[in-house]
C-alpha cells in the first residue's frame, strides 16, 4: 500500500476544508495549487487576494482561484471573529482593542475560523515557528476534551520493510514535550496508538523506549517510563502496549526474545514512544537522514481540532502531504 496516496484518497472523499494562514510564502501558494488540483481538500487562504493571485499567474499556477482567499484585515467575518476572540479570552483580560489588532494576524484568525465551524483544520510553520503557531491554537481551539498533553508524531515510512508494519512506524513525541511526567507520557501512547490506526492504517503495537528493557538499569528515568505503562494500561486496557524498553528490543525480533521473552511487543513494535523530546527529536532525524526515511509530520495529537506545525525547512509535498493528514484527522 502507498500510504501518502491512500490518505490523499481518503481525504478527497471527505472534502474537509484547511485554513492555510501563510498565504505570504511561495511554498504554501505553490502547495495550495496542488491540492486544489488534486481535489485534496477545500482550502481558505489568508491573505491579500490580489497578490496571491498575482503570485500564482506569474507562476502559471492553474488551481489558485478555487481557493476561498481571506484577507486578515478586511473580510465580512471580522466582527465576528473579534466577538469570539472576546468571547473566549476577555476572562483573561483580553481587551477589545487588543482582540482587534490579534484577529489581523492570521494565525489568530485561522484558528477562530476553525473554532467558529468555518474549517475543519489548520497547517502553518513554513514561515513561522512553532511557538507563534500553537499559542494561538491553545487559546482558542484548546486541547481535546479528557487531553492534557498536545504532542508530535512522525509517520516514519522505511526503506526497509522489516521494520514496523510493511516497514510505516510512529514515532513520539519528536516535536513538543521537552520532558514529559509519567501521566503526559502515558497520554502520548495513547494518543500515537490512536495516530497509527486512524492515520497510518495500521494495529498499533507500542513500545515505551527507555535505556533499560525490563529493570535491566536502575534510575527514575526508567521508573518514569514504567509508570506512564501502568497508566496508559489503566487507561487503555485493550492496547497492545509494553515497557520499558530499549529500542532494539522493540524492534528487532531476535533481540526481543532474549531481552523481553514474555513480551507481545518486543521485536513487534510500531509506534516508538520516546521518553523526551531529546531523545524524540534525535531519533526521528537520525532515521530520517541516515536510513532514508520519509518522516511525515509532525502530526499534533491531542487538540480539539486538527491543528499541524511544518517545519520551516519544509517542502511543497510535505504541505501537501499534512494537509491531506490533517483532513484525514478531521473526520467526524
Amino acid at each position: 500500500m502507498d500510504l501518502l496516496n491512500y490518505i490523499k484518497d481518503n481525504a478527497k472523499e471527505m472534502g474537509r476544508t484547511i485554513v492555510l494562514p501563510e498565504g505570504d510564502s511561495e511554498r504554501t501558494i505553490k502547495a495550495a495549487d496542488q491540492i486544489l488540483c488534486q481535489n485534496i481538500s477545500k482550502l481558505i487562504i489568508l491573505g491579500n487576494k490580489d497578490k496571491i493571485l498575482e503570485k500564482a499567474k506569474s507562476w502559471e499556477l492553474q488551481h489558485i482561484s478555487k481557493a476561498e482567499i481571506i484577507d486578515p484585515t478586511n473580510h465580512s467575518r471580522r466582527a465576528e471573529m473579534i466577538d469570539l476572540l472576546m468571547e473566549l479570552r476577555s476572562h483573561k483580560g483580553l481587551e477589545r482593542a487588543e482582540a482587534e489588532k490579534l484577529v489581523n494576524n492570521p494565525l489568530y484568525l485561522a484558528p477562530l475560523l476553525i473554532k467558529a465551524g468555518y474549517a475543519d483544520g489548520e497547517v502553518a510553520g513554513a514561515e513561522n515557528s512553532t511557538g507563534n503557531v500553537l499559542r494561538p491554537a491553545f487559546q482558542i481551539v484548546k486541547t481535546a476534551e479528557g487531553s492534557s498533553v498536545v504532542s508530535g508524531a512522525f509517520i516514519m515510512i522505511l526503506k526497509d520493510n522489516k521494520y514496523g508494519e510493511d516497514g510505516i512506524m510512529i514515532f513520539a513525541d519528536c516535536a513538543v514535550n521537552p520532558d514529559p511526567n509519567e501521566k503526559e507520557l502515558a497520554e502520548i501512547a495513547i494518543s500515537s496508538a490512536d495516530t497509527a490506526k486512524k492515520i497510518a492504517k495500521i494495529e498499533p503495537i507500542v513500545a515505551m523506549l527507555s535505556f533499560s528493557t525490563k529493570g535491566s538499569a536502575k534510575h527514575p528515568k526508567a521508573q518514569k517510563v514504567i509508570d506512564a505503562l501502568k497508566i496508559a494500561r489503566e487507561r487503555r486496557p485493550e492496547l497492545i502496549i509494553d515497557g520499558e524498553m530499549q529500542a532494539d528490543a522493540a524492534i528487532v525480533e531476535a533481540i526481543g526474545l532474549k531481552k523481553a521473552p514474555e513480551s507481545k511487543v518486543a521485536g513487534r513494535a510500531n509506534v516508538l514512544v520516546f521518553p523526551d523530546l531529546s531523545s524524540g527529536n534525535i531519533a526521528y532525524k537520525l532515521v530520517q537522514r541516515m536510513a532514508g526515511a520519509e518522516a511525515v509530520g509532525p502530526i499534533l495529537q491531542g487538540m480539539a481540532a486538527p491543528i499541524n506545525d511544518l517545519s520551516r525547512g519544509c517542502s511543497i509535498s510535505d504541505i501537501v502531504n499534512l494537509v491531506a493528514i490533517t483532513a484525514n484527522q478531521a473526520s467526524k
